[in-house]
């Protein structure tokens, strides 16, 4: 049978466990009874299993009958800390949920798991399966890079890809990807402003941080307009901001937290130096103190050209063409398989999983309580994951 009858023939197998990972979404790097899931859905296959030591992964290592390099897939596992509204029969009794479908990319892997352990003596060369705990902003694909999941087939791998699915936008079982930039670099801040505070009535007697707070988050949009290119933009939200108790009271301080997105590592040393001199010049002017925390999350996710459209191919020969969309435009979000992709070359695909007879223009989106994906994919995402790999290996023979 071809690699797609067999995912097909697999699909009840990989909803019933999609839906059990659904029910129980763990947080973070440690996601105990998911780990368990997984390790339990790859029993009995021929792969050399590595649990995590620090954190809850899995990685697992198919040695192909013949030699040859090393292709990494990934998946990641965790949840979001959000409440369920979809009321779906196997919706998540907790207060977290899987809102971005990892539970779905978890699924595939597995599936791309068996559908290659059954193809291993075809098989030039291996391949490295990594269930990633924590890329919802934990960095776990880090942790996996330090404890060796790039080297746990002996060499680096020639390639790495990732399946992404969207519960909008793309519709159901079209892969999209682009070359190059696929998604955007991410920072978090927090800056907080330290004044002297008073009463309400005699600011002069104070030194209010409110004011000078506010005219912050103002001049970091002008930041954005004035000192940012066009075609290579950036993004900063105040997504936070804090200060005082009551009306007649002046603060000691007030507070505010921002995501910063951007797309080059120019675009990206420009914005977060502006970002900097800008908070602290407007500290100055205002006669105040300013500490701020800059924290540098995940890096651009850039696609290697070559592997982009070498998994383009393998989707339009494996699926047909019609499942094949270019993005003309990175997306906003950001992601840890960018760390994979800044030591190995390789690719990021999204994969439509629009709910049965929502429109994908206004269908809830990743993150939202109200998510729902379609199990649909779940067989052509782990074919395409096992192709990919087969392909991969057999070119690099």
């Amino acid at each position: 049978m071809s690699i797609r009858e067999d995912a097909a023939a697999m699909q009840d197998d990989l909803v019933q466990l999609r839906r059990a990972l659904h029910r129980e979404p763990e947080l973070g790097l440690q996601l105990p009874r998911t780990q368990e899931k997984v390790l339990t859905a790859l029993a009995g296959l021929p792969l050399e299993i590595v649990p995590g030591q620090s954190v809850s992964s899995v990685t697992a290592v198919l040695r192909g009958a013949r030699p040859g390099p090393a292709v990494l897939l990934r998946g990641d596992m965790d949840a979001l800390p959000v409440t369920e509204r979809t009321g779906l029969g196997f919706e998540a009794a907790t207060d977290r949920m899987h809102a971005c479908g990892h539970d779905l990319h978890t699924t595939m892997l597995a599936g791309a798991a068996q559908l290659l352990s059954g193809r291993a003596e075809q098989l030039a060369g291996n391949v490295v399966f990594m269930f990633q705990p924590g890329e919802e902003g934990y960095d776990g694909a880090s942790h996996m890079i330090t404890e060796g999941v790039l080297d746990a087939a002996g060499e680096r791998p020639v390639a790495a890809y990732a399946l992404h699915v969207t519960s909008n936008r793309v519709p159901t079982g079209v892969f999209a990807t682009r070359r190059g930039p696929v998604l955007s670099a991410s920072d978090t801040v927090r800056v907080t402003v330290h004044g002297a505070g008073g009463h309400g009535s005699m600011p002069h007697l104070a030194l209010d941080p409110i004011p000078a707070a506010c005219a912050m988050v103002l001049a970091l949009q002008t930041l954005v307009t004035r000192r940012v290119d066009i075609h290579d933009p950036a993004v900063i939200t105040v997504g936070s901001l804090h200060a005082g108790t009551q009306n007649n009271v002046i603060p000691d301080e007030a507070y505010f937290e921002a995501t910063v997105r951007s797309y080059s590592p120019e675009t990206h040393a420009r914005v977060k130096d502006g970002f900097i001199r800008t908070v602290r010049g407007l500290a100055e002017a205002h006669g105040l103190a300013v500490d701020i925390d800059y924290a540098e999350l995940y890096p651009v996710t850039v696609n290697d050209d070559r592997e982009t459209e070498f998994a383009a191919a393998a989707v339009a020969e494996l699926h047909g063409a019609e499942r094949l969309a270019w993005q003309p435009q990175p997306g906003a979000g950001s992601e840890d398989f960018s760390r994979v992709l800044g030591e190995v070359p390789g690719a990021m695909l999204m994969l439509g999983a629009v709910a049965d007879g929502a429109d994908p223009e206004r269908a809830p989106a990743n993150h939202s309580p109200l998510a729902e994906f379609n199990e649909t994919v779940l067989a052509d995402g782990a074919a395409l994951y096992a192709e990919l790999a087969i392909r991969r290996l057999a070119a690099a023979g």
